[in-house]
Order: structure tokens, then sequence, then C-alpha cells
């Protein structure tokens, strides 16, 4: 991203798509006829972004009029500009990483407090898992709709996926299969896991074929978080779209509802992306409704969904919600995740490219270690006497990040933060501790791994009914 006011996410074109695009929403609303209360509120929502745009720019919004130039009135405080999140890219100046806060705000969605940890940890009858416990999944749209649901007896289905765009995958990969999991563990309901082969085929340079390889491979490491057959639907897009009328009818629904300047004032494409990337969008909205699925679910069209993921993630379910109930669906539920921090610092993006941004779950004893004892971003000292002196700084220390991920002991991780924050415990310490925890969780994986044969991938990916009536 250019430092360039003009260019950046908040910059005023920026706004002026998105209050032409709420423009087209609300012709939408109002030529399909539907409900008052709902047109209503897209036209509060299309006032409050020409407030904002005025006060941005100090130019009033005219139809067809870009922005002249970058004057703005209230600009934006210095500190928001560190901070960038697309479903694509993720970047922040800051060493401590992406603030949370901030993009709760930016993007509308609610924090996860504790009275909503207390009240699941009421209904599952157990303690939260410690994503939730830590902040790890942090912010949330209509989750107590769905504890509402669990608490009435009704069903809702859980929906998460991974965009395929190698054979390995990384730590950071693993968290939300990790809590999704749980969740199903704990409340007993149907799991749909998309693979988005067809997206990395169109963003990146690689054949289709290899695409579909990378989803079958990773489908493995998926199977051996644990999940169950008999409970859990794995799909890659370009096999299950063809074989589902009921999958590409919603996709077809979606697109109608969402106009070329919403797509653009959401996801920022541009007049050179391809017409797949512009209509990719509505085939990753699609699971969210349980008629994408009648092989599940009997046909019905009135079972809520819960998506757990990154949050980088969220403008695909933002449009996703805006667009539920003018085809007739109830809006999903999310949790959002946190982002797992590259080795090199949270400033410094992963990639599957480069084998030292973080630990891989092909990785071995050895390279784990090597990786972590050569690559670790570390918060200590530059000497021992100045470390043991002034201590570590757990805020920006890539080995307690990762801990504060992975050792589930929160007794442990309290003390080994207290020891670090006091210069008692030196970092290569800290480091030998995350190898340790690290090592057995890779090797425990892989021997899983293994075990998943060709014949439990195809049980997997084979659209078919679940251990559940509808």
């Amino acid at each position: 991203m250019s430092a360039n006011d003009c260019e950046m996410s908040t910059a005023p074109m920026d706004l002026y798509v998105k209050v032409a695009g709420q423009g087209d929403t609300v012709r939408l609303l109002k030529s399909n006829k539907a409900p008052k209360d709902e047109i209503d509120a897209a036209v509060k929502e299309l006032l409050a972004l020409k407030l904002n745009y005025e006060a941005l720019t100090g130019q009033e919004y005219k139809v067809g009029v870009p922005p002249t130039n970058c004057t703005a009135t209230s600009p934006a405080p210095a500190e928001d500009e560190g901070d960038y999140v697309d479903p694509w890219n993720v970047q922040t100046s800051s060493a401590k990483g992406v603030d949370y806060d901030k993009l709760i705000v930016r993007f509308g969605s609610s924090k996860i407090d504790q009275e909503l940890i207390d009240r699941l940890e009421r209904l599952a009858g157990q303690k939260a898992h410690h994503f939730l416990r830590r902040g790890i999944f942090f912010s949330h749209r209509d989750m107590q709709q769905i504890l509402d649901a669990f608490e009435t007896k009704k069903s809702f289905y859980l929906y998460t996926g991974r965009g395929p765009s190698s054979e390995a995958m990384h730590m950071g990969h693993l968290i939300p299969f990790i809590f999704t999991k749980w969740l199903q563990d704990v409340f007993n309901v149907p799991l749909v896991i998309q693979l988005t082969d067809d997206e990395k085929y169109l963003w990146k340079d690689i054949t289709l074929e290899q695409a579909y390889k990378y989803a079958v491979e990773n489908t493995k490491d998926i199977i051996a978080c644990g999940f169950d057959v008999n409970k859990t639907f794995i799909f890659s897009d370009l096999d299950y779209m063809g074989q589902s009328p009921g999958f590409y009818q919603n996709v077809v629904k979606i697109q109608k509802h969402v106009t070329f300047n919403q797509v653009k004032g959401i996801f920022g494409f541009g007049d050179s992306d391809c017409i797949g990337k512009i209509s990719f969008p509505a085939i990753q909205a699609a699971p969210s409704f349980s008629s994408s699925f009648p092989q599940i679910f009997n046909g019905r069209k009135d079972i809520q969904c819960l998506i757990p993921c990154a949050i980088d993630q969220d403008p695909y379910f933002r449009m996703t919600r805006d667009v539920a109930p003018r085809i007739g669906y109830s809006k999903p539920a999310l949790l959002h995740s946190s982002f797992f921090p590259a080795l090199q610092g949270a400033q410094t993006k992963m990639s599957a490219s480069d084998p030292n941004s973080s630990i891989f779950l092909t990785d071995t004893p050895k390279q784990i270690k090597t990786k972590i004892n050569k690559h670790a971003f570390s918060g200590g000292k530059d000497t021992i006497e100045e470390h043991q002196r002034l201590g570590g700084n757990c805020d920006v220390d890539v080995s307690y990040m990762y801990l504060s991920f992975f050792l589930e002991d929160d007794e442990a991780l309290d003390k080994i933060k207290q020891d670090y924050s006091s210069g008692k415990l030196l970092t290569g310490e800290l480091k030998k501790i995350l190898i340790e925890t690290l090592q057995p969780i890779i090797a425990e994986h892989q021997a899983r791994r293994k075990k998943v044969t060709d014949e439990l991938v195809k049980q997997f990916m084979t659209p078919r009914k679940l251990a559940y009536d509808f």
C-alpha cells in the first residue's frame, strides 16, 4: 500500500465507492419492495456514509463526481494508517500486530466479552476453549443468537474453510480448525468445510489441476485435526459446484443482489481484475445457507450458520449478511480470530513460499528447533545483564505469542509471562519452551495424517447425509 492518503483504504475514493454501492443497495431494496424497516436501515446507513464522506473530503457527495482532492476536515488518526486488512493482505506497522479494538470499530462487529464467554460456558457445561479465554477469538456477529438457538434446542451448523494455495499448511492454518472442532464437539452440530481451490486458481499462477491437488492434500491435514466423518462434509468448489444445483442456485441468487459498485467498495477490485474474481465472493457466501447442502439438511432453508474464521475474511460475510434477508435466508453468525504472526514478527507476512516465515506441518523436530532459534523475533534485551535488569517484552516476542496459541495450561503461560517480563527467564530459555511445546504437537499431527487414506478423503468429500436428522 502507498503511504499516500489518497491510496489508503480510508481514502476519499474508497469512501466514495462505498457511498455509491450503498446507494445501489437502497435503490434495489425499493425496487424489490423490501420491508420498510429494511429500507429505512439501508437509508440510514447511506446517510451516515454521506456524512462521513463530507467530513473526510470537505465536499458534498454527488453521483458520478469523484472526490477532486484529499483535503479532509476530519482526517483519520495517524495510528490507524499502519493497519490494512482485507482477505488477501494483512499489513501493520506495529510490532505488537494489528490493533484489534480499532478493527472491531472499523468492521462494525462486537467484542467477545466475559459475559458472552460465561454464558457459553454455562450452556456448554465446560470451560471455554483457551482461544476464547485468551482473546485469540475476540470478535463476533450474532453469537448470542446461536446460543439462543442452542438453549431452545434449535438447530444450527458450522461452516469454515481454507484457501489451498500450497500442499503444506503451517501452524497458523490450524487455528480455525482446532477451534471449529471444539465447537462441534461442544454443540454436536454438522460442519461443512469449503476448500476454495477455484479462488486460488483465479488469484495465483497455478493450473486448475494444481489447485485441486492442493485442496486434496490440505484436506488430509484438516482430517488429521480429528474431525468425525459422520458429522463433517469437506468439499472442493471445483468438484462440488457442478454436483449441487442447490449450491449453484444460491450462488446465482447472491450474484443478482450484489452490484459491481458494492463488490469494488468491499473488496477493492479494479477494472483489470478478471470477472472470475468479481463473481467469486458469492461462492464463498453460498455455504452460509443450509439450502446449499440439501443432502445434509433435507432441503431446509432455515438452519442458521455459525462461521469461525480469521477476521480478514469478514468482508465476504458482511456482504453475505447484507444479502441474506433479501433472498429469504437467515444472516450467518461469525466468530473472528486474530492473526497468527510470522516468525520474524507481527509486522511480517507469513508466506508459503518462504519456509522460514512459519512452522509448517511438514517440519522435522530439527527444522522446528532451527527455525525458532534462528528466526523467531525476540522481545528480549541485547545483553543478558540488561534483560535481567529490565525484562523482556511479551507483547512483541513471537515465541511468547506462539505459546499463547498452543500452550493450553493457563498457569504455565502466566508464569512464563511473569518470568520473562521480570528478566528471570531469558530469550533462549523461552525459545526452548516453545520448541518443546511445538515438536510433539507437529509430530502427533504428522502421525495422524499418515493414517488418512485416499479412501477416507473420498468419504469426507462425498456429498451425503450426515449423522443428523432434519
